[in-house]
């Protein structure tokens, strides 16, 4: 049997396939070429290295969000849609936010994603002044994510290390506690669940809408 053609696109597939299961640490060329069955240098004409690697991961990502659009009434409908389904492709891609901020320059497939973004906004009659604040105000969760302030690890304090914690810090602890989430709510970190995703989305949404209402 003839063994299918290596492209890019392929190698980028594979490449997503390894991070899902065990997260980029474990995405380097050589493991690359041998899910695909050819040695690690055969790769390079495609991705000239890690960082090319990366940065063909994080555009495939980029990729997959804007295939997410699904329509809707009006630019506060169709943005909300389409930052939701950007947190799907997040959930099934939970290494993404770290990618997407540690790469040294800004993919170019997300000017054009923003750019779409403030497109659907003023051609429902938001003006551009207001879309440049709007895209401030939804910083990571245009991406299906928010930035964290910090990351409490659950599970590896011990009970003495929590209340010592609680001494110090009575008001965060406290609230930690009561805003673990279930395991049935899809998150992306200690505090980057649904719930709050959405919620903040909707109170965002719902503000600019105030701001351009006469």
């Amino acid at each position: 049997m003839a063994q299918e053609r290596l492209t890019r696109d392929r190698l980028l597939a594979a490449a997503t396939a390894v991070a899902d299961a065990e997260g980029l640490k474990a995405l380097t060329m050589r493991r690359l070429g041998a899910e695909l069955g050819v040695e690690a240098m055969s790769l390079y004409h495609h991705l000239p290295g890690k960082e090319a690697l990366l940065d063909g991961l994080a555009d495939a990502l980029i990729r997959e969000i804007q295939d997410q659009n699904r329509g809707g009434t009006g630019w506060k409908d169709r943005l909300r849609r389409r930052f939701l389904g950007a947190r799907e492709v997040m959930v099934r891609h939970p290494w993404g936010p770290a990618l997407l901020g540690a790469r040294s320059s800004v993919p170019p497939r997300l000017f054009v994603y923003f750019d779409e973004i403030v497109g659907t906004m003023t051609g429902d009659g938001v003006s551009y002044r207001l879309a440049h604040r709007a895209l401030h105000s939804f910083g990571s969760m245009a991406l299906g994510f928010t930035q964290e302030l910090f990351r409490p690890e659950a599970g590896v304090a011990s009970e003495t290390d929590i209340t010592a914690m609680a001494e110090v810090l009575p008001h965060v602890t406290a609230m930690v506690a009561a805003e673990l989430h279930d395991v049935t709510d899809p998150v992306l970190g200690w505090c980057d669940g649904q719930t709050e995703f959405e919620f903040t989305l909707d109170l965002i949404l719902d503000g600019l809408e105030r701001v351009m209402t006469p």
